[in-house]
């Protein structure tokens, strides 16, 4: 099979495309031939040797992927039949032509949604999915301060702050994104470029300040995170775009606030938590996209590249220019 490689870590001019052997399904493992996996700031990290994979996982990069199931390892419980169609998060290998996954991680393509569709949900939406409801244990009514709000986690958390009857803000770097968060139901949304997001946020919500806030950008926001922080809200990290380092008395204005730190990496969860964020996620959104429903819940899909230019995928997201995901199309 085709699959995406790097022999060393380094730009995206390492990539290419190589044949290698086609995987077998181990024990309660189901073989899927991907249709379309998506592309994920992790991909990015772990080309430029920052983020290996766990233990045991594929070397091959490839968070999600959707495709149809061609074949079962042994001790396959029954839950699926060849030809289904289905998406799947993955610890690795999703760009590549066939992957394997353990049986309870699939989950069906909504009904109605093409193959490029549904692989922009697993990570993105599993991710804002468990940050929200495991994490942040999000309350109607409570309002939710979303960084990066036209990424794929922010436009997924968007939609799911709506569906539990909250209230989403965001932050993104130019009118055009605003304008998508906007479209896709966020309250209020600020450039965090040409504007203090922080005194946004703090007068958008009177002077009470958010519950919840979705931060993937780390050290350089933590002064502002913090102003606009409620007493007793949740401060969740996810990523760390602008690196970790902090400089000033974070501890005391946190306590100030009796504020909470929370931090979480979907991809290096034990498999029994993941699989519990997964089926809950199951029954409790994935039925939102499909259609008639109300709400509806869509991915958003920014642009969608074959395989072989695998390398301008990692630059356009390099660029973050972005808005929605990237999709990575396998060939025919």
């Amino acid at each position: 099979m085709l699959a995406v490689y790097f022999d060393c870590p380094g730009g995206p001019e390492n990539l290419y495309v190589k044949e290698v052997m086609k995987p077998h399904p181990g024990e309660g493992e189901v073989l899927v031939k991907v249709s379309a996996s998506a592309l994920n700031r992790a991909d990015l990290l772990q080309r430029r040797g920052k983020y290996p994979p766990p233990k045991g996982a594929s070397e091959i990069l490839g968070l999600e992927a959707a495709g149809i199931v061609t074949g079962f390892g042994p001790g396959c419980e029954g839950r699926w039949k060849i030809g289904d169609a289905v998406m799947a998060l993955l610890s690795g290998g999703g760009q590549a032509e066939y992957v394997t996954v353990p049986e309870g991680y699939l989950m069906p393509s909504p009904n109605d949604m093409t193959f490029i569709q549904a692989a922009a949900i697993p990570e993105a939406w599993l991710t804002a999915f468990q940050l929200l409801h495991f994490v942040g244990k999000i309350q109607e009514g409570e309002t939710v301060l979303i960084h990066a709000g036209a990424s794929g986690v922010g436009i997924a958390a968007i939609q799911l702050v709506r569906l539990a009857k909250a209230i989403p803000i965001v932050t993104a770097g130019t009118q055009e994104k605003l304008k998508a968060a906007a479209n896709l139901g966020a309250a209020a949304g600020f450039n965090y470029k040409t504007e203090d997001f922080s005194e946004k946020v703090l007068a958008f919500t009177q002077g009470s300040g958010v519950d919840i806030i979705l931060d993937c950008v780390g050290g350089s926001y933590w002064e502002k995170n913090l102003s606009c922080l409620s007493t007793g809200g949740r401060w969740i990290i996810y990523g760390l775009l602008s690196g970790g380092e902090v400089h000033g008395d974070l501890f005391a204005r946190l306590l100030s606030k009796r504020g909470s730190i929370h931090t979480s990496l979907l991809r290096s969860r034990e498999k029994e938590a993941s699989n519990d964020y997964q089926q809950s996620f199951t029954e409790s959104v994935l039925p939102y996209f499909s259609g008639g429903t109300c709400p509806h819940l869509q991915p958003l899909v920014d642009s969608v590249y074959p395989l072989h230019k695998i390398a301008e995928a990692h630059r356009f997201m390099e660029e973050n220019k972005n808005i929605g995901k990237i999709v990575i199309k396998m060939p025919l």
